[in-house]
């Protein structure tokens, strides 16, 4: 197998200004060319930890991969520093001259000379063209081993990767790596493991199940690595099938972390549609079901009915029942649920309506309460939960409870 690291480099990623996303990126183009991702790290713009941090990936990798400090700005230093450690010397590399000054004369802005210094590259790496931006990407090679230094800006990395892969493969022939990821609602983590602890410890060796909750949901990754394709295709089709039968009273769908993608799989193929009302969560279930591409097909929307007035004005929800029951409710959620199913003409409806905190809870109905109601031309019922965490988290535990409790009503 081929080992693989990741350096990030920047200030910005270590005091949590900026979320680290390329390295989640890279490694799973790396992972799908077929290299194996040994480690990744962060550290800041300074040319002795570059340095020290290269060194030790090299010792435990084939190839190392490295982002950030490649800007014509003064903190920019990691080409430089590169130079150094592999003994080169900065020189105009005439191709990225005019790759970047034809760059700026398509954005109608003029070339200076700051600008003319991103085309100094070390003379004895080879450039990996930057067809997104300026900064050009780096190779160099030593003792069989590959560095690739390639700008921090997102896009400009992505744009660099798939020349970044086939360079590794002219050097190194990646081995065979399929990762199955399937999500189960419905059960806990420690329940889930459990049920499939005899299924785990028969796993040959070269197959590793992994465990990734989420708030209120599972996702199992089995994960098969071998140089025989389709001894390890064939193997993954005769787990996964295994694991399925063990658990597939909970499983919720493949390769997703959605349950919302789940839900709209079964509302398109019953040809009906869903609308939802929101009060606590405040659009969050329509927002999770308009991430998925062709919600449209099912989805018809939402009324983020936060105050009171809207309930019962948009909802029809009656001032008694409020009054008399309080917003966070069983009636309250059931009449909701109703309500916004009629308004929008829909096959089913999801509502919420709780305390999302910190503040406003009481004895009887402490912070974290909440109701979430279903809806169908059969039936409306509610159930009552208590989420007792932070705001953000209350409100993703919510909405997909409130999504599986909707999934497992429609599979029925």
């Amino acid at each position: 197998m081929v080992r693989t690291e990741i350096i990030n480099i920047g200030d910005e990623l270590l005091i949590g200004q900026v979320v680290n996303t390329n390295a989640s990126y890279m490694g799973r183009v790396l992972n799908d060319a077929g290299f194996d991702v040994v480690a990744t790290s962060v550290i800041g713009d300074d040319a002795e930890q570059i340095k020290q941090s290269l060194n030790i990936a090299m010792e435990r990798a084939d190839v190392v991969l490295i982002t950030g400090g490649l800007g014509p700005t003064k903190d920019d230093i990691t080409k430089k520093t590169l130079a150094d450690i592999f003994g080169g010397r900065l020189v105009e590399n005439e191709q990225v001259r005019m790759h970047v000054e034809n760059y700026f004369l398509r954005m109608g802005k003029p070339f200076t000379q700051t600008n003319r210094e991103q085309a100094l590259v070390p003379d004895n790496c080879k450039v990996v063209f930057n067809e997104a931006g300026t900064a050009p990407g780096m190779c160099f090679e030593k003792n069989g081993k590959l560095v690739f230094s390639m700008p921090g800006v997102p896009f400009e990395m992505k744009a660099m990767m798939g020349k970044v892969t086939d360079i590794i493969r002219e050097h190194f022939k990646g081995e065979c790596i399929i990762h199955k990821t399937m999500l189960f609602a419905g059960i806990g983590e420690s329940f889930l493991a459990d049920m499939l602890k005899s299924f785990e410890e028969a796993l040959p060796q070269w197959i590793r199940l992994a465990y990734l909750p989420k708030a209120g949901l599972v996702r199992l990754r089995l994960t098969a690595k071998g140089s025989d394709k389709a001894l390890v295709e064939s193997a993954m089709e005769e787990q996964t099938k295994k694991l399925l039968s063990i658990a597939a009273d909970y499983f919720a769908g493949f390769q997703t972390d959605n349950i919302a993608k789940s839900v709209g799989d079964v509302l398109r193929k019953k040809g009906m549609t869903v609308s939802t009302a929101e009060s606590c969560t405040g659009g969050n279930i329509a927002h999770l079901i308009t991430l998925c591409s062709g919600s449209s097909d099912y989805y018809k929307g939402s009324v983020v009915c936060y105050s009171n007035s809207v309930k019962q004005e948009v909802l029809k929800v009656s001032g008694d029942t409020l009054e008399k029951e309080g917003a966070v409710s069983e009636e309250v959620a059931k009449s909701m649920a109703c309500g916004v199913r009629k308004l929008l003409k829909t096959d089913y409806s999801i509502v919420t309506t709780g305390i999302a905190g910190p503040s406003g809870g009481s004895n009887t109905k402490p912070v974290g309460t909440v109701w979430i109601a279903v809806s169908s031309k059969e039936r409306t019922f509610a159930q009552r939960f208590v989420f007792q965490t932070e705001r953000e988290n209350f409100i993703e535990r919510t909405s997909n409870q409130a999504l599986m409790m909707l999934f497992e009503e429609i599979r029925k």
